[in-house]
């Protein structure tokens, strides 16, 4: 039995096999629809969630299956003071596999030390976001046919953001990766991801403050929101929430072929007027998010697959 902690968790070889499968459940969804007629699925999110929490459901009920399960810690027994390892114990007699959300890290690790099937950590603080990166990693290979000799802008939040942080623990195992992490002072990407990550396997990356630096360099731009859930104080937040807005006018210094990705959801870091441009991707990038569920479940489950 696996589970799902981190992007890592899966060699190269794995992630690629797997990514395989999501782009042939892509093209032909009816040849998967009724794979996982007898398995149900547990949604355990402690915190809020909308395409995470959805798309798994959705990709449950694309294979065939059933979802059970709570949307918010005050739903489930936690609010009664039951721990996360009770939980799944409990809910490893009620499904097939486990998605769970929660605020603090490494509680999606403790609840898979004490399950008897698949957890797969839907997001975990301000730690990991394993699915989002698989969901990036689908996005960014079936919009430029690769996953090698690209330039990544992460922009934003890169000191919070747990998807950035799991998409460059992701990339950096692909040759010709290079990033330019951008960002104001406070919201850097932190010093582990820095040393242990980037430095330690000799990627080559450059910090800059304004995005209209970098973006014409870039073959994918990597949007995030300043997360207030994650600000110790509405000060800090409000000061740094618009520090970067993405409009039509940066986009003009975009190359024809650079795609814009975001985890969602904005607030105000994309103007609404970029998304008629045909770059845009982050809304087919939710779609991509349920192809490679449907495949992530299908693989731990170790479902045998059609012909």
């Amino acid at each position: 039995m696996r589970h799902l902690m981190s992007p890592l968790d899966f060699s190269v070889e794995e992630l690629d096999k797997l990514l395989t499968l999501a782009s042939d459940i892509e093209k032909n969804p009816k040849k998967y629809a009724h794979i996982c007629d007898d398995k149900r699925l547990a949604t355990c999110f402690y915190e809020p969630s909308t395409r995470t929490r959805l798309s798994f459901e959705a990709a449950m009920m694309n294979l065939g299956g059933k979802v059970l399960g709570f949307s918010s810690a005050d739903s489930s027994s936690a609010a009664k003071g039951e721990s996360v390892a009770d939980t799944i114990r409990v809910v490893s007699c009620y499904a097939d596999i486990c998605a769970m959300r929660h605020p603090k890290e490494g509680a999606p690790l403790v609840a898979s030390m004490y399950s008897s099937i698949p957890v797969i950590n839907a997001g975990d603080g301000g730690h990991q976001h394993p699915t989002q990166t698989l969901t990036d990693l689908l996005t960014i290979r079936s919009l430029k046919g690769r996953l090698n000799n690209l330039t990544i802008g992460l922009c934003g939040d890169l000191k919070f953001g747990r998807t950035v942080h799991s998409l460059i623990e992701a990339l950096v195992r692909y040759t010709g990766i290079r990033f330019y992490l951008i960002s104001p002072e406070e919201l850097r990407v932190p010093s582990y991801i820095r040393e242990d990550v980037l430095n330690r396997n000799h990627v080559s990356y450059t910090e800059v403050e304004r995005l209209e630096e970098a973006i014409p360099e870039l073959d994918i731009l990597y949007m995030t929101r300043v997360q207030r859930e994650r600000f110790f104080n509405e000060e800090d937040y409000v000061r740094m929430k618009d520090f970067y807005v993405l409009d039509k006018a940066k986009m003009e210094l975009a190359r024809e072929d650079m795609f814009v990705l975001h985890p969602l959801p904005r607030v105000n870091e994309i103007s609404v007027e970029v998304d008629n441009d045909p770059r845009a991707a982050y809304f087919r990038q939710a779609q991509y998010g349920v192809y490679v569920r449907m495949a992530l479940i299908l693989t731990l489950l170790e479902v045998e697959l059609p012909c």
